[in-house]
């Protein structure tokens, strides 16, 4: 599929099946389900609050290009793993904004507020495990990956695509 440089979409498609086949490997993964392009919050559109370019900060409706979650059915831990995936034709394409999305997604809070209780989700989407941003940079052979933890990117490597 890289090959032949397919959309992010069917890419995600491909990756989620394999992440559903590997969750039902693992019962400790049960109940968690991959997602592409899902956006809903316990029936609400899914948003973070992120500031944009130094503004104050604002309500922003996300959908990510793929996610592994519980879909509300775990709220001790119902977010696992955020992925963004891009496809770039230059290394240095601005993807800022997903990796903003990312380390808005990431934080334990949305405001530094929010107490976790085990039973109440916040009100916009924080705490996922992992976030991962997939960059395919087909010119240069290679995919940028960058691991965020708690608000921050704490890991960044390239693979080189092998033709």
């Amino acid at each position: 599929m890289l090959r032949d440089q397919v959309a992010e979409q069917a890419l995600c498609g491909r990756l989620m099946l394999h992440l559903n086949a590997l969750i039902t490997q693992d019962e400790s993964l049960s109940g968690y389900y991959a997602d592409v392009e899902y956006n809903r919050n316990r029936g609400c559109i899914k948003t973070i609050k992120k500031t944009i370019r130094g503004a104050n900060e604002q309500i922003v409706s996300i959908k990510c290009d793929l996610i592994l979650h519980s879909r509300g059915e775990r709220p001790e831990q119902d977010n696992l793993i955020a992925l963004e995936m891009k496809k770039s034709k230059h290394k240095k394409l601005e993807n800022q904004s997903d990796r903003d999305r990312l380390i808005a997604l990431t934080k334990d809070s949305f405001d530094d507020i929010w107490s976790y209780d085990g039973i109440t989700l916040p009100e916009h989407v924080c705490r996922y495990v992992l976030g991962v941003y997939y960059e395919i940079v087909y010119d240069l052979d290679l995919i940028l990956i960058e691991y965020y933890e708690k608000g921050e990117m704490t890991t960044s490597y390239e693979l080189q695509i092998a033709r």
